[in-house]
């Protein structure tokens, strides 16, 4: 029975590279995989995938209307699929999450997603909470803070590197606006244990 994956970290953990070597071992094997990402990340060619160290490829783009079962479905009609990835998963909305989650049950094909658990106050995206609720696999990729200790938080900074507390919880960005750190040092930053 194919499963739901949830590979969640926080940002610089190689989720998108991860997410690329998944694809091309199935393809490697001459099995057909449909990618996709948030229309939202705006950072590089709309429509792919690409991670930090340079790997890229073509991949579907959801917004929040988009019925990723729909495409799937009329994808597999078209020629089976053997795996389904999905980019920044955090974007999903509940709805998109529960039509993996079928894709998985009712089609038979495992669903890979990828994405950060908690944006830049510590709190869970929709996509990623529906996602740690339901997933039947839930990884975590690590990365580490400067201190050495493992990364699980997203700092948001401004220009000149300092804390940002509050604003939208999106606001697309790389290594201008985000730094991975652990908790005590993430909370340190924003004063978050007064």
């Amino acid at each position: 029975m194919a499963k739901l994956y949830f590979y969640y970290s926080s940002m610089n953990a190689g989720k998108s590279t991860t997410l690329l070597q998944s694809s091309f071992n199935y393809r490697e094997r001459g099995m057909h995989t449909m990618l996709w990402t948030a229309e939202i990340d705006h950072r590089y060619q709309a429509g792919h995938i690409t991670s930090r160290i340079g790997l890229d490829t073509q991949a579907n783009s959801f917004g929040a209307d988009t019925d990723i079962r729909a495409a799937v479905e009329a994808e597999h009609a078209r020629m089976p699929i053997a795996c389904v990835l999905v980019d920044e998963a955090q974007f999903l909305t509940r709805a998109q999450v529960l039509q993996l989650a079928s894709i998985c049950d009712q089609l038979n094909i495992p669903v890979l997603c990828y994405g950060l658990r908690t944006d830049f106050r510590g709190d869970l995206f929709e996509g990623s909470a529906q996602l740690l609720g339901i997933a039947d696999t839930l990884s975590e990729i690590k990365t580490v803070c400067d201190c050495g200790r493992k990364a699980t938080m997203n700092l948001r900074v401004d220009g000149e590197g300092r804390a940002i507390r509050f604003g939208d919880q999106t606001e697309i960005g790389g290594n201008d606006r985000y730094i991975a750190l652990c908790r005590r040092h993430f909370m340190e930053r924003v004063d978050g244990y007064r």
